[in-house]
């Protein structure tokens, strides 16, 4: 594929050819992942992946509680996506919501027994999932590399201070 010059699009500096291969061995590599720990999550537990992160962020925290606000932040979601979320997650007894002691305004989620419960039911498959989807796939080495890589490409994208135009602040 032929790309525009430089001079003709303002001085963007378009990928290279490995760049390209690389970006989109990346998004498809990502996507058919996301896709299967969905349908595995999906088969053995009857959530989508995402709302297994949120159990497995709200069993992590002090109390299996955290605010809403700190939530969607945490999990890189919208608080309407978020709250859409938890009131799914509520119907099927696994959180609840309770008002925040200390901000009137403001709401925690709250794993409940039957969701740690069905946390602990559902992790074991789901932690296979990843095993075979992933780390049976490549070397010590290159997971080590990979870490690594991953790491240095969200410390360079982790926003900075209060930027309310982040998503997951709105």
């Amino acid at each position: 594929m032929e790309y525009m010059t430089s001079a003709s699009t303002g001085g963007t500096r378009w990928l290279s050819d490995e760049e390209q291969s690389v970006w989109r061995a990346y998004l498809h590599a990502t996507t058919l992942l996301e896709d299967h720990l969905d349908r595995q999550l999906q088969r053995d537990a009857g959530m989508p992946h995402i709302y297994y992160g949120l159990l497995v962020q709200l069993s992590q925290a002090p109390h299996r509680r955290m605010r809403m606000t700190e939530l969607a932040k945490d999990v890189k979601i919208t608080r309407s996506r978020l709250s859409h979320a938890v009131a799914r997650l509520e119907r099927n007894g696994w959180v609840r919501r309770e008002d925040c002691p200390s901000d009137k305004r403001g709401q925690n989620a709250v794993l409940t027994d039957e969701g740690y419960e069905m946390l602990r039911r559902s992790a074991p498959g789901h932690v296979r999932a990843v095993r075979q989807a992933m780390f049976d796939r490549l070397t010590p080495e290159q997971v080590r590399s990979f870490g690594e890589i991953m790491q240095v490409i969200a410390t360079g994208l982790e926003p900075e201070g209060t930027d309310a135009d982040l998503p997951w602040l709105r």
